[in-house]
């Protein structure tokens, strides 16, 4: 089973995706931790990429395409994958077809995590952090019982930078600019499905489960 998740940051896709390589036993590929783990090993294409990412650049597509493909060929994912961060670019959409295809093999569904803009923005500026223990609160959805005091350990809560109004508006419109088009490529190639990311997670994962079929 060869799966690509989509959706907007704040959408709960690290959640979605755990449950999800547990229960069909694939590996979760993120980009991020791909592009790390060269970096660390200091691996051709990690030297490669570090030297972008130094300089404050873009990885280039082909490089990207590169590591990912790279990570394909290792055993564990012969019964298949979950792509988290990749493709981000229809160029690096069309480059994994190929080279899927080469090895006799294609995505069997490009999921996407659907959430409105209003409501990451709730989601997303809600949230609080300690900075003592690194617990986390949202001043609706799971506030603490003294305002801006950890429950656990009394310490300071803040909310990151991250989480601001204009970060999380500035994500997303990124986030839209680059996936649109990619939405629009899967629905072309019929393989593109789509979940309400709004409801609880256990719901969300009932509703990938049912896109998915049994894990037999």
């Amino acid at each position: 089973m060869k799966i690509i998740l989509l959706g907007p940051p704040g959408a709960g896709k690290g959640t979605q995706a755990k449950l999800i390589s547990d229960k069909y036993s694939i590996p979760h590929i993120s980009t991020g931790d791909i592009f790390r783990k060269n970096i660390s090993e200091k691996t051709p294409l990690g030297v490669k990429a570090k030297s972008y990412i130094d300089k404050g650049q873009l990885v280039p597509d082909e490089l990207t395409i590169d590591i990912v493909n790279d990570r394909l060929k290792n055993d564990d994912c012969k019964k298949g994958f979950l792509l988290d961060g990749f493709p981000r670019t229809v160029k690096q959409a069309e480059a994994l077809d190929d080279f899927l295809n080469n090895n006799g093999s294609k995505i069997d569904t490009a999921l996407l995590i659907d959430v409105p803009e209003k409501f990451i923005l709730d989601r997303m500026t809600g949230r609080r952090v300690c900075t003592a223990c690194g617990a986390s609160y949202h001043i609706r959805f799971n506030p603490p019982k003294v305002e801006s005091k950890c429950d656990a350990c009394g310490g300071e809560l803040i909310q990151r930078k991250d989480d601001t109004e204009e970060t999380v508006k500035e994500r997303l419109t990124v986030y839209s600019n680059q996936t649109q088009p990619l939405v629009e490529y899967y629905k072309n190639n019929d393989s593109l499905s789509i979940v309400d990311g709004t409801r609880e997670i256990n719901d969300v994962f009932k509703n990938i489960s049912n896109i998915l079929g049994s894990d037999k």
